[in-house]
């Protein structure tokens, strides 16, 4: 239960008591400002209070917006305040400090002192967060006709459309925005008014994807137009769930870890049941699923390591990214530019129609290609953006990266041999040792050749990162390392030319890609990096990498296929435990809560 104090005496036909009621707050009346410190002393240290101005007169979504959003510890709209648990203590300074200059006065006015409570907030360097309203009423008249011009304001906006309209993403896919946003806010609308949270309908979203991945493994034409239609039915969801936390405000630190987390699962397991149900019908394409994955992976790794490069530069302006805000001023080429990027809706609309009308050979061709393009696409822009930017990195931004890295203690050992080696160029350097593991991956498979340009490129990679990762192009230094382990294993596998080998294969790169989204999401939450431990127990990417080529090089075919196994296992084990164990601890301790709009990957 949350706590409203209404300063002053509540206005006859007023609806505002009942708005908060109907918000969760439980509403008291202060008369004086020395009433309000003493009931606010009386609400529990864990709860939220909110000061209001009883005059107030605005719709109460504009006081749902601006007094119950879990993302932020003090808020404010006109006339009322809003304090977490987090900010009470400046709350309380704030309004005794009002109290205390109002003392002496023979008569205390209660007037604008939420609007004084926010003011001394700002003063005591509280970040308060001021909500945008838009078409939104809220106002605090000062006369009788004030007041009934804001009433016909209130009445002149339909406050529920406006909620719904804003539950939807302000920045989608033309597929998101034109073939399930219509609709789906309705279906948010529906959970909410069930009690349904987010995570719920995540969670559904999530079992349909996993149905849909099972009926595409039975191998039959119906069982392949039943995973397209479940598939699509499951995007629908994924887009309910985050529609519905901003119907509703349901925002938290778990819940946008498990959103993030199951698109991934969704995807990458039907994934594998395509493949599945193509060897059922004699057609192997596990290299084209597992290709598919690397690809997908690497694209969102550059994605992240980007915008975790870039978000906090100085300076951040460069003539490709004004060529992008020109280009984004003519309606048309908007869309276009998000559709060739292949976001998640366009994806999986296409995954799924060609999964219910072709074969999974032709699904994953078509997924490759339209993914390769789309990563040329993406990273060569921001290559060119790095490349023409003037801008000054920072020290977070350098750790962000070195994390993303996931440099083990094999590069440890190696860079302490090679005591005051380093390189400037390190995205070149991390090339040159991806090329050269894969590329004798390709030429050797399985021999000691590739072991030892495995080791190799450890030493290339592990001087790379030597320095603070703050080059125009160091941001490109985690994706290389990704494409280098993952494409290792890819060829590898491919080349052992035995069943189960490209399975296996996929089951490790899936639990070592958990991993290295599990890192993503902790340092968007500002969680900070997994444990280091854990990063020496799975070896870092080097390490991965050394040991898939020597168990290749010393193993026959068949216990290669073995090793790959249990060493997916280990990994998934690994990261598993440590992740869930995080996030539902980080949950229960009361993390900040979060909603990371993101892009539409």
């Amino acid at each position: 239960m949350s706590t409203a104090i209404l300063t002053g005496q509540p206005v006859p036909g007023s609806s505002l008591e009942g708005d908060l009621r109907s918000l969760g707050f439980d509403v008291r009346v202060a008369t004086d400002a020395g009433d309000a410190e003493t009931l606010l002393a009386a609400v529990p240290a864990n709860q939220r209070v909110a000061i209001v101005d009883a005059r107030f007169v605005g719709h109460p979504h504009a006081l749902r917006l601006g007094l119950t959003d879990p993302r932020f510890p003090a808020a404010a709209l006109p006339g009322a305040v809003t304090a977490q648990p987090a900010a009470r203590q400046a709350l309380t300074r704030a309004l005794a400090r009002e109290n205390s200059a109002a003392a002496g006065h023979a008569t205390v006015v209660t007037g604008d002192l939420a609007e004084r409570i926010t003011e001394a907030l700002d003063a005591d360097g509280v970040p308060v967060h001021r909500t945008e309203l838009g078409t939104l009423v809220a106002v605090v008249p000062a006369d009788p006709q004030a007041r009934n011009e804001a009433r016909q304001a209130v009445l002149a906006v339909d406050d529920e459309a406006v909620r719904l309209s804003s539950a939807v993403k302000a920045r989608d896919g033309f597929f998101t925005t034109y073939f399930i946003s219509p609709y789906s806010r309705y279906i948010a609308r529906w959970c909410a008014r069930r009690g349904l949270t987010p995570n719920q309908v995540t969670t559904a979203s999530l079992l349909t994807a996993l149905i849909a991945a099972g009926c595409a493994a039975t191998g039959t034409r119906g069982g392949f137009v039943a995973a397209g239609i479940l598939l699509i039915l499951s995007f629908v969801l994924d887009c309910t769930d985050g529609q519905l936390a901003r119907y509703s405000l349901q925002y938290s630190t778990l819940g946008a870890w498990l959103d993030a987390t199951f698109d991934r699962a969704k995807e990458y397991a039907y994934y594998a049941g395509l493949a599945l149900g193509a060897a059922r019908g004699g057609d192997d394409v596990w290299a084209l699923a597992l290709g598919a994955m690397v690809l997908q992976t690497c694209r969102h790794v550059v994605d992240f390591s980007f915008n975790e490069a870039n978000h906090d530069a100085a300076a951040n302006t460069s003539p490709t990214a004004a060529l992008s805000d020109r280009l984004d001023s003519v309606g048309w080429t908007v869309w276009a530019r998000r559709m060739i990027v292949l976001p998640i809706g366009e994806r999986w609309a296409m995954i799924a129609v060609l999964t219910a009308a072709t074969t999974p050979r032709i699904t994953f061709y078509a997924l490759l290609v339209g993914s390769a393009f789309a990563a040329t696409y993406t990273t060569a822009g921001r290559v060119l953006r790095s490349l023409t930017r003037k801008a000054r990195r920072t020290d977070r931004a350098a750790r962000a990266l070195a994390d993303l890295a996931d440099s083990g203690p094999l590069a440890e050992l190696l860079l302490r041999v090679a005591r005051g080696t380093s390189h400037r160029a390190a995205s070149y350097l991390a090339l040159a040792g991806a090329v050269l593991v894969v590329g004798s991956a390709l030429l050797w498979g399985a021999g000691w050749q590739t072991v030892l340009c495995a080791v190799g490129y450890a030493l290339a990679s592990a001087i790379a990162v030597a320095r603070p990762l703050k080059g125009a192009l160091d941001w490109l230094v985690p994706p290389i390392f990704r494409a280098a382990e993952y494409g290792t294993v890819l060829v590898l596998a491919a080349e052992a030319d035995v069943n189960k080998a490209l399975p296996a294969a996929f089951g490790l790169v899936a639990a070592v890609a958990y991993h290295h989204y599990d890192t993503v999401y902790r340092i968007r939450g500002d969680a900070g990096a997994p444990p280091r431990w854990l990063v020496r127990a799975t070896g870092g990417h080097e390490g991965r990498t050394l040991l898939v080529t020597v168990l290749a090089a010393l193993l026959t075919a068949a216990q290669f296929t073995v090793a790959l196994t249990a060493l997916a296992g280990y990994v998934a084990l690994m990261v598993l435990a440590e992740s869930i164990r995080f996030w539902v601890a980080a949950h229960r301790a009361g993390a900040p809560a979060v909603h990371d709009e993101g892009e539409p990957a």
